[in-house]
């Protein structure tokens, strides 16, 4: 982070942000480690290689503003890992 910018790591890759643009949601630390793994999740299955639905329902995820994914919404990005042999 510098006075003007920081870098930002996300789902589909890393930006520089000015510091205006950014949002805090108030997230409690367990929340942020949630949100980590949510995003490697989705990073680690994301290409262009992929049909444009699975695209589509990725980046969608990926712009969830809450600290986790529902149950339906779970079930659709492990459906996708396993799919695409995407395991831990």
């Amino acid at each position: 982070m510098n006075n003007f910018s920081c870098t930002v790591r996300m789902w589909d890759g890393e930006y520089a942000i000015g510091l205006q643009h950014l949002k805090s949601y108030n997230y409690l630390p367990a929340e942020c480690e949630q949100m980590r793994v949510i995003c490697d999740r989705i990073s680690r299955v994301y290409s262009d290689s992929l049909e444009e639905t699975v695209k589509s329902l990725l980046q969608l995820l990926g712009k969830v503003n809450r600290a986790y994914l529902t149950t339906v919404e779970e079930k659709l990005l492990g459906l996708i890992e396993r799919e695409y042999g995407i395991t831990d």
